[in-house]
């Protein structure tokens, strides 16, 4: 079954959270036991409330918490070389979580892709 239309408190997908249904957002057998073991928190969960998609706020792409940085604005000046503090001073409306949402939001996406490629 394809994804719902976004709730207001959706994770950053856009959708609800019964997308858990849908392949490209649910987690492997392998991931759901790790987490049940470990008891570590999905990936999706840890920046489900700071990554936003409004599709009318920067052409749809993924931002944080609804303001007009995007999660690839932060990814690319940590690829640049910026350390978190000097993104932080640069930007001090960004918290550290925002950075790690970013990054959590990166690693989540390449697992997905790996996923939809296997």
């Amino acid at each position: 079954m394809p994804c719902a239309p976004r709730a207001s408190d959706g994770p950053a997908c856009g959708q609800t959270s019964t997308c858990a249904s849908c392949p490209l957002h649910r987690l492997s057998l392998d991931e759901e036991a790790a987490i049940e073991r470990t008891g570590a928190t999905p990936l999706s969960e840890t920046y489900r409330h700071v990554v936003t998609v409004e599709p009318g706020k920067r052409g749809g792409r993924p931002t944080i918490r609804g303001l007009r940085i995007t999660v690839y604005d932060v990814l690319s000046y940590l690829a640049a070389g910026m350390s978190h503090r000097e993104i932080l001073d640069e930007f001090p409306y960004l918290t550290e979580d925002d950075i790690l949402a970013c990054l959590a939001y990166a690693a989540d996406r390449e697992r997905r892709t790996l996923a939809a490629h296997a």
